[in-house]
């Protein structure tokens, strides 16, 4: 029983109580005046018929009139006078069955006064007693009255008291819910604050348990803020703070790696004469002119969602744009690279640029190559140029935006649709779920999402493309028990579609035995950049079962505490972090700070796109929860 319910039948039962003991109180206390009453009246009116019959030559007939006029009022049970040798002279009694109360009324609570009793005299001689019994139906309907109504008004006030004990413990309650919903979101994982109550001791409760989450809250804070620094040191530039080359060459790596990658940009910057300037300008400045440099190629790096700037090495820099065209930006680049340093370097070369578009199965070594050789032929023409790279495959049709959204929709009309399956294994070889990741039929062949979705993104069809993966899903652990679980991806702009979270919830409540074994993830970037409609979408899935991640984790480290609030279940660490691990002690210090920040506040961390036992042995020292990727061998 609830201590609510307790609190409340406490209430109603010391009401009762405290009611119906004043009932009793009330109603003996009557009876009680009600008998002195009748006694007294009973010893008045015998004096007071006795006194009118002392008088000389009083008679028999003279007495019975006396009593017979007295009786006849109708106040008396009986009137006798009996002489002096107990002789009965006059007696009345009351033969009427006439009641003031019910009968069980009078039975429980009755009424019982001596009669009044006073000598006749003659003189100094005795003529008779009268002995005189008020009728009592009087005093049994005054006392029914009163008890009737002691009744109605203990109810009223019963019912009152009750009323009123409620509102005062709803309004105890409301802060006692609040406590136990702060400590419920500390076990799933969200610190929040609650209003303090005025109730004193309510008050003491709530601020310790905001004191306790403060505390949770700032320690968690200022472990991100180390490991952020941790990151920074292991994967930026001192100079320019940009990412270093590992860094970079670790996201490209990720990204080819990917079948979600989607076409984009890989270029190449090469500062012109650096050696030459640094003697001309001196180190000061040539540090000034690559900070320049460095921010002029980290401009155009936020234009394009997760792009990435890094310092190769002491001339170079780099750019990583997923969704972008490489000829258009490469040239737009270096105009104005030239631009913002012709005041420094005057008509000398500036900088020297090879770009190239990169892709989800391209070699990794391959693509490098290709774009550093047009890195160098662009150097070799002495002035600053754009050199691009060959292609490396050739382009899937058709070209254009509508093309593809008009078979995207006409796949989705036919159930072209299907979903792929990759392990997520724990390091003992355990199955914990399965990526899959969708997949649509164009042309008989089956290409993955990094194909698709940016077109799909502009017109609009992301969200279709994501409930139709949900339900694969849900059906497929509907027929399948043996999997324990499938992670669906919710692409950034479906969690901002009202429509889609109430489409997805109905969804999900339609198969409440499957969700508990459905996975849900969205990318950090989109989490991170649409923030308030990723907590709106978390509190859209309260109570389904199912469990939600962030994938692609670690390149905003630095906001984890803006997450604090979402009862996440999960983190899967983008594999730019994870290539090389066992070689990278400092991603290895941000690691293993950020699997033991994770599991202390509940979370599992799981590895992306491990492609080795070595880099599988040094995640599992690191304290990872599991990993996927080509060094996870399928436990089926």
């Amino acid at each position: 029983m609830s201590m609510y319910r307790q609190l409340w039948l406490a209430l109603i039962i010391s009401t009762l109580l405290a009611l119906i003991g004043s009932l009793f109180a009330s109603t003996l206390n009557t009876r009680a005046y009600l008998e002195e009453q009748l006694r007294l009246k009973n010893i008045d009116n015998a004096a007071t018929l006795a006194l009118s019959l002392n008088q000389k030559d009083v008679d028999a007939t003279h007495m019975e009139l006396a009593v017979a006029a007295l009786f006849d009022s109708g106040h008396y049970e009986s009137i006798r006078i009996i002489d002096p040798a107990g002789k009965k002279i006059v007696e009345r009694l009351r033969t009427s069955n006439e009641r003031g109360a019910p009968d069980w009324f009078m039975r429980k609570l009755p009424i019982a006064a001596p009669a009044g009793v006073a000598n006749i005299t003659d003189g100094w001689k005795q003529v008779g007693t009268v002995s005189l019994e008020s009728n009592n139906r009087f005093a049994y309907h005054a006392l029914w009255r009163v008890t009737t109504q002691m009744t109605a008004a203990v109810l009223f006030a019963g019912l009152l008291g009750g009323y009123l004990g409620t509102l005062i413990l709803r309004r105890l309650k409301r802060p006692l819910d609040a406590v136990v919903e702060q400590a419920r979101a500390i076990s799933e994982r969200r610190f929040v604050i609650a209003p303090e109550p005025n109730v004193r001791e309510l008050k003491q409760l709530s601020s310790a348990m905001n004191s306790a989450v403060a505390r949770l809250k700032a320690m968690f804070d200022e472990e991100a803020k180390r490991l952020e620094i941790v990151r920074r040191e292991a994967n930026h530039d001192p100079l320019t703070g940009l990412a270093n080359r590992a860094y970079l060459m670790a996201q490209l790596r990720a990204a080819v790696e990917t079948e979600e990658t989607a076409i984009g940009a890989l270029i190449l910057i090469r500062v012109a004469n650096l050696a030459d300037i640094n003697r001309r300008l001196g180190r000061t400045a040539t540090d000034d002119l690559l900070k320049l440099f460095g921010k002029i190629v980290e401009e155009t790096a936020l234009r394009f969602d997760d792009g990435l700037t890094a310092r190769l090495n002491g001339a170079e820099f780099g750019l990583l744009l997923p969704h972008a065209e490489h000829r258009a930006v490469a040239n737009e680049l270096l105009e104005k690279l030239v631009r913002e340093t012709s005041d420094i370097l005057g008509e000398a070369p500036v900088a020297f640029i090879g770009s190239g578009q990169f892709r989800f199965g391209l070699d990794f070594s391959v693509l490098l190559t290709q774009v550093d050789m047009a890195l160098a032929s662009a150097e070799a023409k002495g002035v600053s140029s754009v050199g691009e790279a060959a292609a490396l495959y050739m382009e899937e049709a058709p070209r254009s935006a509508e093309q593809w959204s008009q078979l995207i929709r006409r796949a989705l009309e036919q159930q072209w649709v299907r979903i792929g399956s990759f392990p997520v294994a724990d390091f003992s070889g355990r199955l914990i779920h399965r990526e899959a990741p969708l997949r649509l039929m164009f042309g008989g062949d089956w290409l993955p999402a990094g194909r698709f979705l940016p077109f799909a993104e502009r017109s609009g069809l992301t969200s279709e493309l994501d409930l139709s993966a949900v339900r694969l899903g849900l059906n497929e652990l509907a027929h399948r028990t043996e999997v324990p679980g499938l992670a669906i991806n919710i692409s950034a702009s479906s969690i901002q579609d009202a429509v889609f979270r109430q489409q997805l919830r109905a969804v999900l409540d339609a198969h409440p035995a499957a969700c508990r074994r459905l996975w849900l993830e969205v990318p950090e970037s989109g989490a991170f950049a649409h923030l308030e409609a990723f907590r709106i979408f978390c509190a859209a899935l309260t109570g389904t079962g199912c469990r939600l991640g962030l994938e692609h984790f670690g390149r905003q480290f630095a906001k984890i505490g803006l997450l604090h609030d979402l009862g996440l279940d999960y983190l899967k660490v983008d594999a730019s972090f994870v290539h090389g691990i066992e070689a990278n002690a400092g991603n290895q210090a941000f690691l293993k700070g950020l699997t033991g920040m994770a599991h202390n506040i509940g979370l599992h961390v799981f590895a992306e796109g491990v492609v080795s036992a070595a880099e599988l042995d040094s995640l599992h020292a690191l304290g990872f929860d599991g990993a996927t990727g080509p060094a996870v061998t399928d436990p089926t």
